[in-house]
């Protein structure tokens, strides 16, 4: 079995998620993980899908006519099979809360990124502040350190720049 990942994104409409679900299906291979979303009028999504190794080369061959029919063009990269990712690692989840502005993300990023830390899942969203109080920007995230690194040291890093930001900052175990 080979391991693909699938970014998908078009104009939003009913059947794009069957049209791309039947795709997988007539080339005998397994929906294994998805994350779908409407953005801005737009459906987005990247899906995890396992093929075997003789039917690759048709379902590869069959993607560009699903932006043909259904208008969803589809891009595949050859992922790592479950079980070979690198190391032992822990994982925390994140949640952040404050006032909307630009750069939020990058700071939060480039934080985790100084201690090593990956991303595995993101989602963020903003929303009216009670009172009228503005715009507030809410994400969520969790995050993998390496063996190596110490919680304390990433809290430490997170809290440097919620402090910056002005934002609220949790870091913890997920349940």
């Amino acid at each position: 079995m080979t391991t693909y990942v699938l970014t998908a994104i078009g104009d939003d409409r009913p059947g794009l998620v069957a049209a791309l679900a039947a795709a997988v299906d007539e080339h005998d291979g397994n929906w294994v993980d998805s994350q779908l979303a409407l953005l801005a009028g737009k459906f987005a999504g990247i899906v995890q899908v396992e093929l075997p190794d003789e039917r690759v080369p048709a379902f590869l061959e069959a993607l560009p006519a699903l932006s043909e029919e259904v208008g969803l063009s589809v891009e595949a990269a050859e992922g790592t099979a479950a079980g070979e990712e690198r190391g032992p690692r822990s994982v925390l989840r994140l949640h952040l809360l404050g006032q909307d502005r630009t750069g939020m993300v990058r700071e939060v990023a480039s934080a985790l990124r100084s201690q090593g830390a990956t991303i595995d899942g993101l989602r963020s969203w903003t929303r009216e502040a009670p009172e009228g109080g503005g715009m507030l920007f809410e994400a969520e995230a969790e995050v993998r350190l390496p063996a190596e690194v110490e919680e304390a040291q990433v809290r430490e890093a997170l809290e440097t720049i919620a402090a910056e930001l002005m934002v609220d900052l949790e870091l913890d175990a997920p349940e």
